[in-house]
């Protein structure tokens, strides 16, 4: 559960507010207003029963821990909180008391609310996902063409550009747009189906009150009631998590990249942030740091949600109960590393001369690729990939510059004279199509 003292750390204020307690009451009587309201549209209660319901509803009057302590007792937040509801009608009008809740079940109230709060959770991902696309796109577009070291295994394998990565970081952020947009009418729908499944309790009036109450709420009508059937749920953590490992996969890179011994990127400073309680030195990834600790945390809550999905029959036991932990503690972390990736982007700082400083550090052999395949017409490939792979043992073993080692072999150098050897051992010469996978990104980023 979330800590008071830890959730400025790892979570987001507008997510913190809404799933926080009053939130979540918040949207459990937004359900209960909207259902008196539609059913009194549809004849199902009086027409003055729905007035003095949605009064009361308005007033925030549940309290919180009256809530948590009845709850722990009746095993789940909407039957206490009907109860409360109720005397809290029934104090200004009884007869209106009469028809709370009338008709739905426990779960319609509270997957109905949580429905709700993950409208508006999507809703503060992307404009966070937009502002961190924004960011990025920016350093793709200024870094095109800024040579740096690409990575594979934590080695340097070939040159790229530090545009291109973040060109992919830009690419993920827009997929993600992408798939919040798909899965709104998917996930986002009311989950309104009384004790089993079949509103039976209203006659033939379920289906309209169903899609008055869904329309009221803004939620999509289900063609059948989804309270034993929890894809809707997992999707929305799934995406919760995809954002969160796209956010850790951003973050695992810049505190690499800051590393002393490599110093490419600098997290953006603040007052306090990143030093150390002993070494005055010190300028941590601290922003890298808590996104990779909600990274961490969010594949087990998303365990959580998938291994509750397989339950039983039309009303779970367990399964159900743990997404009212995981779900919310999972989005809370989504809000807060997102958040911070989006400041990450929009304040990095980037030295292209230690980019440029680190492409040297293996004297050539960054760049043995490229001589192999300039090479090869002649030689044919493996005859050029052995004959280079003993230069760059040699090089390493005698501690010189590859392009001696090379110059030195008569079959090489009867192919490539030394100028045109220095022009293969260029970075800059063999990026590739990195700068075009660039401009496509860019081109589909302006275009959204």
């Amino acid at each position: 559960m979330p800590s008071p003292l830890l959730a400025p750390l790892f979570g987001s204020p507008a997510m913190e507010a809404l799933f926080s307690d009053g939130g979540t009451i918040a949207a459990m009587l937004r359900f209960e207003a909207a259902l008196a309201a539609a059913e009194a549209e549809a004849g199902v209660v009086p027409g003055a029963a729905a007035g003095p319901i949605a009064t009361v509803c308005a007033g925030g009057a549940i309290d919180p821990d009256a809530l948590a302590r009845a709850a722990g007792i009746a095993g789940n937040t909407a039957i206490p909180l009907v109860k409360m509801l109720t005397a809290k009608v029934a104090e200004i009008d009884p007869e209106a008391a009469k028809w709370v809740h009338y008709g739905a079940t426990s779960q319609d109230v509270m997957d109905s609310g949580l429905a709700l709060q993950l409208q508006s959770a999507f809703d503060i991902l992307d404009a966070d996902l937009a502002r961190a696309a924004k960011a990025a796109a920016r350093l793709a577009r200024i870094y095109r063409d800024t040579p740096m070291a690409g990575r594979t295994w934590l080695q340097q394998a070939l040159p790229i550009t530090f545009g291109l990565k973040m060109a992919g970081v830009l690419d993920a952020l827009m997929r993600h747009r992408q798939r919040i947009a798909e899965a709104r009418p998917r996930v986002l729908a009311l989950q309104f189906g009384g004790a089993a499944g079949t509103l039976a309790s209203l006659g033939d009036k379920g289906p309209e009150v169903a899609d008055r109450l869904a329309t009221k709420l803004g939620l999509a009508f289900a063609d059948t009631p989804w309270h034993g059937h929890r894809d809707r749920i997992l999707e929305a953590a799934a995406l919760f998590a995809g954002i969160t490992a796209s956010c850790g996969k951003l973050a695992r890179d810049v505190a690499l990249m800051m590393q002393t011994e490599v110093g490419e990127v600098m997290e953006p400073q603040a007052p306090g942030r990143g030093g150390s309680s002993t070494m005055p030195h010190k300028r941590n990834p601290m922003l890298s740091a808590t996104i990779l600790g909600a990274a961490q945390l969010a594949p087990p809550l998303l365990a959580a949600v998938a291994g509750g999905g397989s339950g039983e029959h039309e009303r779970f036991t367990g399964g159900w109960q743990a997404e009212w932990v995981a779900l919310p503690e999972l989005a809370r972390l989504t809000g807060g590393a997102l958040g911070r990736a989006a400041e990450l982007l929009e304040g990095l700082e980037v030295r292209p001369e230690r980019m440029r400083a680190n492409l040297g550090l293996t004297n050539g052999l960054l760049m043995a690729e490229a001589v192999q395949m300039a090479l090869a017409p002649a030689l044919g490939r493996l005859a050029a990939h052995d004959r280079i792979e003993a230069a760059c043992r040699k090089a390493v073993a005698e501690g010189r510059a590859l392009i001696d080692v090379l110059a030195e072999d008569p079959m090489i150098s009867g192919e490539a004279s030394r100028d045109v050897l220095a022009g293969l051992l260029d970075p800059a010469h063999y990026l590739g199509a990195a700068g075009e996978f660039v401009d496509r990104v860019l081109v589909r980023y302006a275009g959204m």
